[in-house]
């Protein structure tokens, strides 16, 4: 498992992405976790990883939240445990909400909810996090704790994919695609046929492409693939 302090260690965006996608190379979202030390100078890196992973997830939505979560989570850590403390963040889906969770080896030291005045520049950590997710708590092992927090997505619990009509049109056609029957030679579609099957094309593309996003994917590279496959394969039109 890699240490963000140790020798070999991610040092820049690139190694990231390229880490990240060891990780999360496929659908569905695999859980990760990241040992490190708890120093300020990590949060840095720590939040770059969590936004990749979310962006290979495509749950940008919850990002600028979770990376949030992160800096609380870890500053907690460093203030209540103490500096350079060997810690993990573990990320995965639980159902339709994105949890994270920053494991620590001191159970005494836990986090409470307290009142906070607005102006005040500390102690505002763990009520920034009540705010902001849906639900946060601790869960105590022997020597361990793991203080944790979940964002609501707009994920389907049962299939973990994106919800919307757009995303349940794609998902029917790719389906069904393998059975659609296909019409026989030679038939002809009337002018107003071909407007209608026209215009029914394009609304299949645009919806297959917004699949496409919601899991990861570049729509724009998938187009140039897909046009590519067309001119290779594509024979002569017989009018």
């Amino acid at each position: 498992m890699l240490s963000l302090s140790a020798p070999g260690a991610i040092d820049s965006v690139s190694e990231e992405a390229e880490y990240v996608m060891e990780c999360t190379g496929c659908m569905p979202k695999k859980a990760w976790e990241l040992p490190f030390l708890a120093e300020a100078e990590e949060v840095a890196v720590l939040r770059r990883m969590l936004r990749l992973h979310l962006e290979l997830w495509g749950l940008q939505e919850v990002s600028e939240a979770a990376q949030l979560c992160v800096s609380e989570l870890v500053a907690n850590v460093i203030k209540h445990v103490g500096p350079a403390t060997p810690t993990t963040l573990a990320v995965f889906m639980n159902g339709s909400h994105l949890r994270i969770e920053v494991h620590d080896p001191d159970p005494r030291a836990l986090p409470v909810l307290a009142d906070v005045d607005s102006n005040a520049e500390t102690g505002r950590g763990v009520a920034l996090i009540d705010a902001i997710t849906d639900r946060w708590g601790v869960d105590l092992t022997a020597g361990r704790k793991a203080t944790w927090c979940e964002l609501r997505t707009s994920l389907a619990a049962d299939d973990g994919h994106t919800t919307g009509p757009r995303m349940a049109r794609a998902a029917h056609v790719l389906g069904l695609y393998t059975e659609v029957p296909k019409l026989p030679q030679g038939s002809r579609l009337s002018r107003l046929g071909t407007v209608v099957a026209e215009e029914t094309a394009i609304n299949v593309i645009a919806d297959l492409l917004h699949w496409l996003g919601a899991h990861g994917r570049d729509p724009d590279e998938v187009l140039e693939r897909a046009q590519a496959h067309f001119q290779a394969e594509a024979e002569p039109a017989d009018f």
